[in-house]
């Protein structure tokens, strides 16, 4: 899905940055090679200038794909669709023209660089090759901090992005029946979470980026102050420790870079996160879901974390618990939009990620907790029981998954609907997130997220 070619020209820097030092030395150490000094800083800032040209369109490509995927994608909600497409889509810029780059930089440069001070002086080299870690050790200890409050920041603008879509899509009918101002007044509250959640994501990052200043100026010094000593006392070469100043600080630099673009490209990984993977076809042929045993084997995404759970074959299932605890989660792994970072899902013994994704979308029948019609000029009550009804229409399903399907429907209907649903779904297995009391007298068991 990202486009790679623009890493490309990064291929001399490291050469580039060791004959820059060395002429720099060399030159200031009372040598020849001026003119070649300045031929190579230009090269060097001519590389770096394909390669920003070149990452740019590399970007705008990696933007177009994304678009396309998030668009033709079944499993995402509308509002997220909308988030993902416009604001998403564009946060994957500093992932593609600052973190890719530097990740590369990160391990080429400094490995060139310890090379060449190995023939020059080993004891900087040695010095150097100890310090090295300390940059990615602190970046990884901040990073597990920054990468979880990006999640919740991310989730907070996707759950505005969506909410104020339903708001402008029903706004008549809030204003009809006088319910505009209490909608502002949840925009008002979701806007000041996101913007809660974005501040303490900049503290974590601008917190980062000092630790990470600091750790790398402790380790030049460590490898600079040394050879200054040495020199003085003429233990070393003028060349050589001018060689091992200019090195030491290139050393450090793609690290220092990679941990600051770390955390600029966070929502861009996050989004690219989102990117569904499921081959449409080609895939084993679903099992009969009449028989078949549904199981999560030790499954972590998102915010479920070692989640299990087994599920017979006709057996109906709530899931309860607080918001983001991963309900919708666990629907969006049934439904294949949702791959496991660790763990497996299996359908009658077989990986749901062998599954051919057609053929396992027409075995079930999914009601979403924001159902998007066509055309969209229905009220959200309207769209629910519309959906309902096309879901249990589906009188080959084997698995119906029902996210709130009765979350804006009045009592009477939700009475109506419920009898449906009961008829419909006998004998056949039904995972249903639950928050109203009445949902949870229909189903079997009830299982806590």
């Amino acid at each position: 899905m990202v486009d790679r070619r623009h890493l490309l020209p990064l291929i001399p820097i490291p050469f580039l940055v060791l004959a820059q030092a060395e002429l720099l030395a060399s030159v200031l150490s009372g040598g020849s090679g001026f003119l070649l000094l300045c031929l190579v800083v230009g090269l060097r800032v001519l590389v770096w200038w394909v390669h920003r040209a070149m990452a740019h369109r590399a970007a705008e490509r990696t933007r177009a794909r994304l678009r396309e995927a998030f668009l033709r994608s079944p499993g995402t909600k509308a509002g997220e669709v909308a988030t993902l497409v416009t604001r998403g889509v564009h946060d994957v810029t500093p992932y593609v023209v600052g973190y890719l780059p530097q990740q590369v930089l990160a391990v080429a440069v400094p490995l060139a660089v310890v090379t060449r001070l190995a023939f020059a002086d080993l004891t900087a080299a040695l010095t150097i090759l100890l310090t090295l870690p300390l940059i990615p050790i602190f970046g990884a200890l901040v990073g597990a901090h920054t990468r979880e409050r990006t999640a919740r920041q991310w989730a907070a603008l996707a759950t505005l992005g969506g909410h104020f879509l339903d708001v402008v899509k029903g706004i008549g009918t809030l204003r009809a029946f006088g319910r505009a101002e209490a909608q502002s007044a949840t925009v008002r509250k979701l806007a000041a979470q996101h913007m809660t959640e974005t501040m303490s994501a900049l503290r974590v990052a601008f917190l980062s980026a000092f630790v990470l200043e600091l750790v790398a100026t402790m380790s030049v010094a460590v490898v600079a102050v040394p050879v200054g000593l040495r020199l003085l006392d003429g233990g070393v070469p003028l060349h050589t420790a001018l060689l091992v100043l200019f090195l030491a600080p290139e050393a450090f630099l793609p690290l220092r870079a990679a941990g600051a673009q770390f955390h600029a490209s966070a929502q861009g990984r996050e989004v690219l996160a989102k990117v569904p993977t499921a081959t449409d076809h080609g895939g084993v042929t679903p099992p009969d879901l009449a028989a078949a045993e549904i199981v999560f084997d030790n499954v972590s995404v998102r915010s479920l974390r070692n989640f299990s759970l087994r599920i017979r074959p006709g057996e109906r299932i709530a899931l309860v618990g607080p918001s983001g605890a991963g309900k919708s989660t666990i629907l969006g792994l049934l439904l294949g939009f949702v791959r496991p970072d660790e763990g497996r899902v299996l359908v009658g013994g077989v990986d749901l990620r062998e599954i051919d994704r057609t053929a396992w979308l027409q075995a079930l029948s999914w009601v979403p907790q924001r159902p998007t019609l066509v055309p969209a000029n229905l009220s959200s009550g309207e769209q629910q029981r519309v959906a309902l009804a096309k879901a249990l229409d589906r009188q080959h399903a084997g698995l119906f998954l029902l996210d709130e399907p009765t979350a804006h429907l009045d009592a009477e209907t939700e009475s109506l609907v419920l009898q449906a649903t009961r008829e419909f779904t006998r004998g056949r297995t039904a995972v249903i997130v639950a928050h109203r009391p009445t949902l949870l007298k229909e189903v079997n068991r009830v299982v806590t997220v």
